[in-house]
């Protein structure tokens, strides 16, 4: 159900407590809370509603309540942190920084926890550094965080972070207030997917599979033939004063040879393999099948995955990992990232027809192949 921001709550100039942090996640007119907690299911195993907000009469409520008239729903995260909302844009007391077109602004509390350091890197893709130049979040502020820009980025929002004590007293004066940075992530960041399915493709068929998107992947298989250990190793100490005798360095090095020969003879068990295309002056994609038991939230519980899955993770490697890096990168690379980024959804996409299963960004948010 779609919401106005007219029929929402101010956001409250105070929620954060002196031992606490607050960010805003603001996001647009298409966007519906039911989004909002799918993707924080997606992240924290204890996600649940507190209070249920009014657009969401049908969900079942078997530990918090409904809202009242005109009160915000309140969405746990985990045992410390919350998001409260939707609220409406902009406060009478609160400026939240959000841009135009914003419809919805959630207010998220969580433990203030900082690394005593600044950050020693000029930078990152994502703009922490420079909203956190005292000392950036880790543990479970870092997790909250990390969220809220992914889920931004996800839904085409914007964050405001650390903004305890802009509009208040932050724990009672003796806190100056957060940066307040606002952040808008761009979604053309998030290039790699990752394809979980119980279907293993053999080497060749995957080739046959993603030969149909791209002509020039190839198969990257070929190893390099085992030489053994260096010669002489066995006659010499492994280093100066080692307690070994000659004799029985010789005999350990000679065990150590027969249990080599025996795995070489040993059948040969498969159980990952590669794929790559060569991009020319837009870099490369890696295509990495291996079986995987870790795996996003809402994949782990789905029958066929609750031994495992064949994870095919296709993943774009930037001609330059620097620039890739950057939060305003140049404009060369942006038109390579978005060409390669339109060839590994198809890429993922053709895998998910092929194998079934379930599409993953690099968040561990799900997304439709239709999407892509």
């Amino acid at each position: 159900m779609a919401t106005t921001a007219t029929d929402l709550p101010p956001v409250p100039p105070a929620a954060a407590q002196g031992h606490q942090a607050r960010h805003l996640l603001g996001v647009p007119a298409d966007v519906v809370v039911d989004e909002i907690e799918v993707l924080a299911m997606s992240r924290f195993v204890g996600t649940r509603w507190d209070v249920v907000p009014a657009d969401l009469p049908g969900v079942e409520v078997p530990v918090g309540r409904m809202a009242n008239p005109g009160e915000p729903g309140v969405l746990r995260l985990s045992r410390h942190s919350t998001l409260a909302g939707p609220y409406a844009p902009q406060g009478k007391k609160v400026d939240t920084g959000m841009p135009a077109g914003t419809t919805m602004v959630f207010d998220v509390v969580c433990p203030r926890e900082r690394w005593d350091d600044a950050p020693r890197y000029g930078g990152d893709r994502d703009g922490l550094a420079r909203s956190f130049p005292a000392g950036m979040p880790n543990r479970e502020e870092e997790r909250v965080v990390t969220w809220l820009v992914q889920a931004a980025r996800r839904l085409g929002g914007t964050v405001r972070l650390d903004v305890a004590g802009r509009w208040d007293d932050a724990d009672g004066g003796r806190r100056a207030p957060g940066t307040g940075t606002t952040l808008t992530p761009d979604p053309g960041v998030a290039v790699d997917l990752t394809v979980y399915s119980d279907v293993w493709l053999d080497p060749q068929a995957a080739h046959r599979v993603l030969q149909a998107v791209h002509p020039r992947v190839v198969l990257a298989m070929e190893g390099k033939p085992y030489q053994g250990p260096p010669k002489g190793i066995a006659d010499r100490p492994l280093y100066p004063g080692e307690p070994l005798d000659d004799d029985v360095r010789r005999e350990l090095h000679a065990r150590a040879d027969d249990f080599d020969i025996e795995a070489l003879r040993a059948p040969l068990v498969l159980d990952g393999y590669g794929l790559v295309t060569d991009l020319g002056m837009d870099g490369s994609i890696t295509v990495e099948v291996l079986g995987e038991e870790r795996m996003p939230l809402l994949v782990r519980d789905l029958p066929w995955a609750a031994s495992g899955a064949v994870c095919y993770h296709v993943r774009w490697d930037a001609p330059d990992l620097v620039e890739s890096q950057r939060e305003f990168p140049q404009a060369a690379h942006v038109v390579a990232r978005k060409r390669a980024a339109d060839l590994v959804g198809k890429m993922a996409v053709a895998i998910h027809a092929a194998t079934g299963g379930e599409i993953a960004d690099e968040a561990d948010f799900l997304l439709d192949p239709e999407d892509l």
